[in-house]
């Protein structure tokens, strides 16, 4: 924070010549480079010398050796920032005592608080960043300077940020944004910039992105953000190198390393020239094109790093040493590798992470597998830990993309030459871990639930201004800002539960029974399946994964094409057609291979593109009882679930669905005693009060997947939208919930195979079983399945086997999917 200048004591133009100089010498360093800043600022001590009063040459003094620390941490200069702030904050803390102008005083000792606290935390000291900030905080609050002590709150997030409390950082950058809004003023491009490295942390690349690209252009305009704009470029280079744009990433990297230079922070560039270098290595390593230039190239920039950046160094090294493993250099890459220091307590994650990649990977390269192994197993246990400390389903979620490669190499390695039964174990271990964990019953926050009653309001605004053929646009632009809030406030919400143990192949035999379980996983475009049936586990390779990725995107575009309910028989012909020719393509590569399934009744965990597979349509599996489920664990986890005594069955029907008036009546008559609801008495809140410790909910109404966030995505009630993170807050969610809406059981796919969605998100939050369609439904075909389905469970029927059946009647009219226990 700057000591800049300010309003002239006494009208002395001596004390206004030395302001005024100070502030120049700062505001010249983008310009003339921070050694020539420096030397100017000190060409102003012969100046302060001739100042009379002894109270304001001791401000001066402070304000000189303020400014001039500014300029040293800037550049990387931490050590010597931190002697000239102690300086700074004596003199201060002693005019603080007797100053005539105790606020002018006030201002500039938090200032330096602030910045001495910022520059202990880089420097490690976690101490006494802490004391100097809370110190800040408490004084401010105390003294009224309210906008300092939010300041000092937002650098306290960072600091939890860098102590890898994701959590309870975002909490400290929400408390920080909600009193500059109550203030009245506009929100810093620090505290953005801190949370999106929060997000970028929890592995959250995508929307960590979407902030950058918000706060950039901004940056870009304003006169003062240098050094900042730069900062948020490198940031920005980080979160497209993380979400796989390397064009993105180098050109930003590239912008940033630029800026960065010209203001002589040697830290930030080398920062810079780690991500373009890392972008390289990526797409040479994809592409086999491992040019020895670019080992070269990784060399001179570890070479060209001084002392004090030694991980940097180490980072560029382990790049060239990736490379030359690929090219079968091994001597060379261990020699590369040896002396690599050991991460910190305070290293950052991907750090971690390819420090355990290289070794994996030289490992296997020199035929050692178990040593490899082991290095895989030792980085994915510090990501657990990191997914450990995590909050919120979409922060839990995320952490799988900083392990995505060495998940990837122990897949790669496991196939290459394991047995089924380890294929099975490191597919498990890899994937989904989400589900692992047991949801905390109840976790609600106020905050959010205000925010969503807002969006609430929002929506039904919006809908009668189309009505009434009013603009929406301003309405829209809230509604977003709302939903965003609402995402940040989830991300900082404290530990989603506690892990459970991976399941393993003998408890998953022992549980199935007479069933098999088919978990699918993709290595290098190879589509392989393990098969566990009557306690035998099975290897099949199934092909190239592209052919079936195509053929599952296609026939959901078949069905969806075929959802409306009176379409021309002419057209109806065509696209049946298409579909059933994909559902042969499908059923051909990944089912009939499988010939130890039998008849069996199946659960089916997919991978990547084929969670858009309605599996009821492959002619193998029409009218055969299936269950898709994200990982052997979860589905174990859903089958084994407790769940207390409930009787309660709720019918409830959302507006502006004709076909539907008459459905929920129907589905009445199949369940003594079920609570209707219908109309104006489908109110969320009525819903919500209802869905508490139910048997069986059935929702019938129009629904919307929320990519960016799933447990925002949503039904629409008589009242607005019913979101899913107030079905996942209840105390006891529904152990079955039927939701008879669109596409509500597709998923984000995230890294790990992290499958998010409004159905996913009930099932992690402790619901046994979901019915949802993967796409798109008639009106009148869903009404069709609902009747036989829940005829079936009258019946005793397993939900599998009633959707199975309800299925078989017209499955390419029906595409819905039993996740969960079956």
């Amino acid at each position: 924070m700057l000591d800049s200048a300010e309003p002239v004591p006494h009208g002395d133009w001596l004390v206004t010549r030395i302001r005024l100089l100070i502030s120049l010498a700062y505001f010249s360093r983008d310009i003339t480079g921070t050694e020539m800043a420096q030397a100017e600022i000190e060409s102003v001590w012969p100046l302060i010398t001739q100042v009379d009063d002894v109270r304001l040459r001791s401000e001066l003094s402070g304000s000189v050796h303020h400014n001039q620390a500014l300029m040293l941490l800037g550049i990387g200069r931490n050590d010597e920032g931190i002697g000239y702030l102690d300086k700074s904050i004596e003199l201060q803390r002693a005019g603080l005592a007797v100053a005539d102008d105790q606020a002018a005083v006030l201002d500039r000792y938090l200032k330096s608080l602030f910045s001495r606290g910022v520059a202990r935390m880089r420097a490690g000291d976690i101490r006494g960043a802490r004391e100097d900030l809370t110190h800040a905080i408490a004084l401010g609050e105390e003294r009224g300077a309210l906008s300092q002590a939010a300041d000092s709150r937002r650098q306290l997030g960072t600091l939890e940020l860098r102590m890898g409390d994701v959590p309870t950082a975002l909490r400290r950058y929400a408390e920080s944004e909600q009193f500059y809004r109550e203030q009245g003023l506009a929100v810093p491009v620090f505290l953005r910039m801190g949370q999106a490295e929060a997000l970028l942390t929890a592995g959250l690349a995508g929307e960590a992105g979407a902030y950058f690209d918000e706060v950039l252009p901004a940056m870009r305009e304003q006169r003062g953000f240098t050094t900042y704009l730069s900062t948020a470029e490198l940031l920005r280079a980080t979160a497209a190198l993380l979400n796989d744009e390397l064009g993105l990433a180098r050109e930003m990297a590239d912008s940033a390393r630029k800026g960065m230079v010209r203001w002589g922070c040697q830290t930030c560039a080398a920062d810079a020239a780690i991500i373009g270098l890392r972008a390289d290595v990526r797409e040479a390593l994809r592409s086999g094109d491992l040019s020895p230039s670019l080992t070269a190239r990784a060399l001179r920039i570890a070479k060209s790093m001084p002392a004090r950046l030694a991980d940097r160094a180490a980072s560029a090294r382990m790049l060239a040493a990736r490379l030359e493993i690929r090219r079968s250099n091994l001597r060379r890459a261990a020699e590369l590798l040896r002396g690599i220091p050991r991460p910190a307590r305070l290293t950052p994650i991907d750090y971690r992470m390819l420090r355990r990649l290289c070794r994996a990977e030289l490992a296997a390269g020199q035929g050692d597998r178990a040593k490899a192994f082991a290095e895989i197993r030792a980085g994915l246990g510090e990501l657990d830990r990191v997914r450990d400390r995590m909050g919120g389903l979409e922060l839990v979620s995320g952490t799988a993309l900083h392990g995505r490669e060495l998940a990837g190499l122990a897949v790669k390695l496991v196939l290459d030459g394991g047995t089924a039964r380890r294929v099975f174990d490191w597919l498990e271990r890899t994937r989904a871990q989400t589900h692992r964990y047991e949801p905390i019953a109840g976790a609600d926050d106020p905050e959010v639930a205000e925010r969503i009653a807002e969006m609430r309001g929002l929506d039904q605004a919006i809908h009668q201004a189309q009505h009434l053929g009013h603009p929406t646009a301003a309405l829209r632009a809230k509604y977003t800002e709302r939903l965003r809030e609402s995402h940040r406030l989830g991300w900082d919400a404290g530990r989603w539960g506690k892990p459970r143990p991976v399941a393993t192949v003998n408890e998953v035999a022992e549980s199935l029974g007479e069933r098999a379980l088919v978990s699918f996983a993709v290595s290098d475009d190879e589509v392989v399946a393990v098969v566990v049936a009557d306690g035998a586990v099975r290897l099949v390779r199934l092909g190239s994964a592209k052919p079936a990725a195509e053929s599952a995107r296609r026939l959901n575009v078949d069905l969806n094409a075929l959802a409306p309910d009176h379409l021309p028989p002419m057209l109806v012909d065509a696209v049946m057609g298409s579909a059933r020719r994909q559902a042969e393509l499908l059923d051909a590569q990944l089912i009939r291979p499988l010939t130890m399934l039998g008849h069996r009744e199946l659960v089916i965990v997919p991978t990547g593109a084929l969670y858009g597979v309605p599996w009821g349509v492959l002619p193998s599996l029409q009218s055969r009882p299936t269950v898709v489920a994200p990982s052997a664990t979860a589905w174990l986890a859903a089958e084994h679930t407790r769940v207390q005594r409930a009787r309660k069955i709720i019918l409830a029907r959302g507006p502006d669905l004709p076909a539907a008036r008459g459905e929920i009546d129907k589905l009445a008559t199949h369940h003594q005693g079920a609570r209707l609801l219908s109309g104006a008495r489908a109110t969320v809140k009525s819903v919500l009060r209802a869905l508490d410790g139910s048997k069986l909910a059935h929702i019938a109404a129009h629904g919307a997947h929320e990519p960016e966030n799933a447990l925002f995505s949503r039904l629409e009630l008589a009242d607005g939208a019913l979101f899913a993170h107030e079905i996942a807050g209840l105390k006891q969610p529904p152990r079955q919930v039927v939701l008879a809406a669109c596409e509500l059981a597709l998923n984000r796919i995230r890294p790990g195979d992290e499958a998010l969605g409004f159905a996913s998100a009930l099932l992690a939050s402790g619901s046994r079983t979901v019915i949802a369609p993967l796409s798109r439904v008639g009106d009148q075909a869903a009404a069709a399945a609902m009747d036989d389905y829940h005829r079936g469970l009258a019946n005793s029927t397993s939900p599998a086997s009633a959707l199975a059946d309800a299925i078989g009647a017209d499955p390419f009219r029906r595409p819905f999917v039993c996740l969960g226990a079956g």
